[in-house]
């Protein structure tokens, strides 16, 4: 059996009649190399099949590896997240590596350690549940995002959506319709961090801030349970034992909105006959016709990108840390409709 000799950067350099030297600096993506020389160089490897040696990058000091830690990979926002991410760095010699952190602050501490002892040169962090102190002592081993969390710090660049502004939409959109009894499903606190820098404390908080300032502070009926599409399930059925019955629930999360929608068919009420639903991160299942779920849409797709950008220049050395917010926009879909009667 002949085994085929690994290419090297010394082959593709000669292929392409230009120093190592050159072809460092097209695979790092770095200044001084020309466009000319860049499409030179990358003919060459394509040419020749070469593949950079992730260990020996390793030891040069970087590995072209950026690690994304996800809670799960159930929510479908994420998926949106990712391919804005994905889409940032298509252009680079960067690969992204996933790593589910699960629901606890073990497991999650865990992932972190993964892909730090896998020398990635960024880490992405989606919705983390460890402490503000603890995500700092990360950022300052190597570059870092966190994307979710409402905190300002100097170690870690942030993205994160105006969930007030978000939440307020739709509480304003039900009540415009007439509806008087909207209830809220929001998510229990598994978090580290501070609870009014979390996105769920913000929407329920604005929730109840609004149905007060409309005078329907007495119809105010949150059922906290998880940002699933279980939570979503039992949490509305928590809401409908209500009596008089609610006429329009605000889940926190597509994904728990999804298990409303499935609870309140359970019950032989329909969707917006009896009981209007809607959501939060207009995921693509949401605009599905046969769901047509209202919701806000605070564009995963633009917040993966501006995550992988910010992660990208962190790794090329800027230090000073930077603030993202995304301005949602409201959906209306059929799922949200005036109340009976």
């Amino acid at each position: 059996m002949v085994t085929r000799r690994r290419v090297t950067i010394a082959d593709v350099a000669r292929h392409a009649q230009v120093s190592t030297t050159a072809v460092s600096k097209v695979l790092r993506n770095a200044y001084g190399a020309s466009p000319a020389m860049r499409d030179r160089v990358r003919a060459a490897i394509d040419e020749l099949g070469y593949r950079p040696h992730a260990a020996a990058r390793a030891m040069r000091g970087r590995t072209f590896t950026i690690g994304v830690l996800l809670p799960h990979i159930r929510n479908p926002f994420f998926a949106d997240i990712l391919d804005g991410l994905s889409a940032q760095v298509a252009e680079t010699d960067y690969q992204v590596i996933i790593v589910a952190g699960g629901a606890g602050l073990k497991e999650e501490v865990r992932a972190i350690e993964a892909l730090v002892d896998r020398q990635v040169d960024g880490i992405l962090m989606i919705a983390p549940l460890t402490s503000r102190a603890d995500l700092d002592k990360v950022a300052e081993t190597m570059p870092a995002v966190v994307l979710g969390r409402h905190e300002k710090s100097t170690a870690y660049d942030a993205v994160d959506d105006d969930d007030e502004y978000g939440a307020s939409l739709v509480v304003e959109h039900l009540i415009g319709l007439g509806h008087r009894r909207i209830g809220h499903i929001s998510q229990k606190d598994a978090s580290r961090g501070r609870r009014a820098a979390l996105p769920y404390s913000i929407r329920e908080e604005t929730y109840t801030r609004v149905m007060r300032e409309h005078g329907l502070g007495d119809e105010i009926a949150v059922a906290t349970t998880s940002w699933t599409e279980e939570g979503g399930y039992i949490g509305t059925r928590e809401l409908l034992a209500r009596s008089p019955r609610l006429t329009a629930i605000f889940a926190g999360a597509d994904q728990a909105a999804f298990g409303a929608l499935a609870a309140v068919h359970e019950a032989g009420l329909s969707v917006p006959g009896d009981i209007s639903v809607a959501g939060y991160d207009n995921t693509r299942m949401a605009a599905l016709d046969h769901i047509a779920l209202t919701s806000v849409d605070q564009d995963g797709v633009v917040m993966g990108r501006t995550a992988g950008r910010l992660l990208l220049e962190r790794v090329e050395g800027r230090t000073a840390s930077v603030r993202f917010s995304v301005t949602p926009t409201l959906v209306p879909r059929r799922s949200t409709a005036a109340p009976p009667g």
